[in-house]
Parts: C-alpha cells; structure tokens; sequence
C-alpha cells in the first residue's frame, strides 16, 4: 500500500537520493523512503526548504503534494500534469455526482455523526438512547434537519443545560473552534492526499469554501473533539491558551 508521508519536523530539507526521498536538518539524516511508495507528500512545517527533484521525481510517479499554510491546511496542491488514473476518475466521479446520490451520502454522513454524539456522550457518562433513535428516523438529504434536533439535545448534555453553542465566543466555545480548526486541517490533508478535490462538497456549497468536502466529511468526528473539549474543561482548562492549543496538536 502507498505511504502518505506527512513533514511536520521544522526547518528540515528534502530531497532525492538514488530513488529515495531523504529528509534532513543541518546535513544530518533524519529518514528516508523510496519514491516508489509514497502515494502523497504533505508538508505543514515551518521553514521546510526543497530541491527541485522532489517535485520532478514525485510528479513523474503522478505522486500529488500537498503543502499547508500555518494552520496547517491545504494552501497548495501540486498536481502531476498527466495525472494519476485513480485522480484522475476520482475527480470525475466527484463533479459526475447526481443530485440523489449526494442526498444519500449527506444520510451517510449525518446517521454517523448521530451516533457519534451518543458515543461520546455515553463516554461522558451520560445514557440517551435517543440518538440511536434519531440516527434512525434520518432520511436522503435530511429533510427534516433531524441533525438540528439532535444537536440542541446534545449540547445541553454535554456541556450543561446553560451551555450554547456560540462560534463567536470564547471558554469552551473557543475550544471547540480551534479544535475544529485542527480536525478541518487533517481531514483536507487526506482528502487532497486521496486524489479527491477538497471544494467539491457533497453538501457545503458555498463557492468561497475551498474546503467544503472536508467540512463535510469531518461531521461524524466532531463529538470526538468535543469530548477531548470536556476532559480539558474538567481538568480546569476552559480557556485557549498555549497549553490547550498544544494539547490539541498533539492528541489529534
């Protein structure tokens, strides 16, 4: 199976070697891998610095590299010219989408994160079947918006009967932000590493999101930052801070 191979190690050097990729920092080795299995690169570090063959070599084994801003998501995608045959059908397959079948996926999407709000809440100690209840009343496109319904049980659940949900403000809710920051940054990595277009949603659409297949995708794994949300607010960490933030990174 191809290798995805992600640099986040700061201010290291890549280049090629005898068919393998090298990574290094002050002229010392710090890995290596054939060329031959890497099916992505995605590089999100700081000061990373290139030799050109790694975009020559890479591009001629239809190898896409991806590099991330200081977010770290996607800012660039270096697409090979001839492309790769799985890109390649992927990419069409996602533009040649109908309608009902984006209906049926989003059904997908919302059942999962449904039930993934129950698990974390059952992880929280708290027991509601609804949500398995619930996840099975959604329908094709979720007509009925049976993911609000569940929501405005959910919240209160996890965070307490006083909690909103509120993007603008700060406490807890600034925790889930920026833990939603680092999920949308690790979904997009594997969505450009898969050959897929990352604004192509299936059910975002709006046309300044250059990221509305991840913002899609990453819904059933919202509970499982709002459950690390809840071990940092009942550790005393209810506040973005340098500690919070670093725990973030380093636990996603």
């Amino acid at each position: 199976m191809d290798r995805i191979v992600d640099i986040e190690s700061e201010d290291v050097f890549l280049h090629v070697a005898r068919g393998f990729l090298l990574v290094e920092r002050d002229r010392q080795e710090l890995g290596r891998i054939a060329l031959d299995d890497i099916g992505a690169l995605i590089v999100h570090a700081h000061g990373a610095r290139w030799s050109n063959t790694v975009f020559t070599r890479l591009s001629e084994r239809c190898v896409p590299i991806v590099i991330c801003g200081s977010n770290h998501a996607p800012v660039s995608l270096v697409w090979p010219l001839e492309g790769h045959h799985m890109q390649g059908a992927r990419m069409r397959a996602q533009l040649g989408a109908s309608r009902p079948l984006q209906k049926r996926l989003w059904r997908q999407v919302i059942v999962a994160k449904i039930r993934m709000q129950g698990a974390a809440l059952a992880l929280s100690g708290q027991r509601d079947g609804a949500f398995e209840v619930l996840a099975r009343k959604v329908r094709s496109g979720d007509p009925d918006n049976i993911e609000a319904q569940a929501a405005r049980r959910y919240w209160r659940l996890m965070f307490g009967a006083d909690f909103t949900r509120d993007r603008a403000a700060g406490g807890i809710n600034g925790l889930l932000n920026y833990g939603y920051t680092v999920l949308r940054a690790i979904v997009s990595r594997a969505i450009c590493a898969s050959g897929l277009h990352p604004t192509l949603g299936i059910f975002h659409a709006n046309r300044a999101n250059a990221f509305a297949l991840a913002d899609d995708l990453m819904e059933p794994y919202r509970p499982l930052v709002d459950q690390f949300v809840k071990t940092l607010v009942g550790e005393g960490l209810a506040e973005i801070t340098a500690e919070t933030k670093a725990r973030h990174d380093r636990d996603a």
